[in-house]
């Protein structure tokens, strides 16, 4: 199978780390491991792509930018802000390294096309070839309840109620029943849950729907210029609180890269999205957590198999003492486990340049002895 390597060189604005540096690094890896696709981004020195683009395409790699959509845009462009279905604004506790994870409203075509603009603005003459869409989602139980209970905006309202569902009404709902309202009526481990409320059941659907239909709509704008689409999307198991329907938001993406993060104590990290859940609605009834063990792994894969585009699971292969607490035989696991679905690849995320050489040369001996 094939590799994604990708790499974060910084927010909007920040100094990315020297073009030389980055090429090494995946000429270093891709002399080890079959590279097919370089994720890069989002920083706008238009320097370190035109840099590091040269080297691929040289090697016959594909350069795909890293593209936030939903958050982080904010900060170099003026977007309409979500708010809660009360009609509050959202807050944002969470800031790491430089990321807010403050979310836009997703029913607002302003703010797709706002996604469109920077990628003309800064990108469209780096040498791209594809386009790999980053938060494609609402707010998390990062921001509690308000965060998955968003976007109540007027104009998601009208978008809500096109979908039948009455935003006052899920606020109401909510207000009246408390943690009760995310009481399941069956919670599997591939998210597909079910609750028992259907009012509140069907809030969650439609938030699908409607972020499925402003990424397809992104998809082929980019897709018509000519340029591969990926997305990021949330484990299976956590995806649905975040408004991400597999089937739905995938229809027009050229490949996917499932974020299936069991060590990371941050936002995407599966656990770490199940606790805020349990910190969230303590007293909601048919929820648990289950084990971030191999056996939960292959539950998410199974979830992730149904999809018709290309796969490319990801793993964490960057080590950070306090957010990412990954190991050899956690890379070895995770990656064996990927191997044996036969999928296209697997992506070594979030930060290559941030992975331990002893994390490498496990990936590495994976593809020496794969069984």
């Amino acid at each position: 199978m094939k590799y994604i390597l990708q790499i974060h060189t910084g927010s909007w604005k920040d100094q990315p780390d020297e073009p030389e540096r980055i090429v090494r690094k995946i000429e270093e890896v891709s002399s080890r491991i079959p590279v097919g696709k370089v994720i890069i981004g989002w920083s706008t020195d238009p320097l370190v792509y035109r840099k590091v683009g040269e080297y691929l395409h040289g090697s016959g790699t594909e350069m795909i930018l890293w593209l936030p959509v939903f958050s982080e845009t904010n900060k170099i462009l003026e977007t309409d802000e979500a708010l809660d279905v009360f009609g509050k604004r959202i807050a944002t506790p969470v800031e790491q390294v430089g990321e807010s994870f403050t979310f836009g409203c997703f029913s607002s075509r302003h703010n797709t096309r706002k996604a469109e603009e920077i990628y003309e603005q800064y990108f469209r003459e780096c040498g791209f070839d594809g386009v790999f869409l980053d938060r494609i989602r609402s707010q998390s139980f990062v921001a509690g309840v308000s965060g998955v209970l968003s976007c109540g905006c007027e104009r998601c309202r009208k978008a809500f109620l096109q979908k039948g569902v009455d935003i006052d009404e899920v606020g109401k709902l909510y207000e009246t029943k408390g943690d009760a309202f995310f009481d399941m009526a069956s919670y599997p481990t591939n998210g597909r849950f079910r609750l028992k409320d259907e009012e509140a059941q069907r809030f969650f659907e439609a938030k699908e729907e409607i972020i499925a239909d402003a990424v397809t709509e992104l998809c082929l704008h980019f897709r018509e210029k000519g340029l591969t689409v990926g997305l990021d999307l949330f484990a299976p198991a956590v995806s649905r609180f975040v408004g991400q329907n597999y089937a739905a938001i995938t229809k027009q993406a050229d490949f996917i890269k499932p974020m299936l993060y069991r060590r990371t104590d941050a936002p995407a990290g599966i656990g770490y999205e199940y606790e805020l859940f349990g910190k969230a609605a303590p007293h909601a009834l048919g929820y648990r957590r289950p084990a971030m063990d191999r056996a939960f792994l292959e539950t998410q894969l199974d979830a992730v198999g149904q999809i018709s585009c290309e796969k490319y699971p990801g793993i964490e292969i960057n080590y950070d003492r306090e957010l990412v607490r990954t190991d050899v035989d956690y890379i070895t696991e995770s990656l064996s486990a990927i191997h044996a679905r036969g999928f296209e690849g697997a992506a070594l995320c979030w930060n290559l340049m941030q992975a331990p050489d002893a994390h490498i040369d496990a990936v590495a001996g994976l593809e020496r002895n794969p069984d």
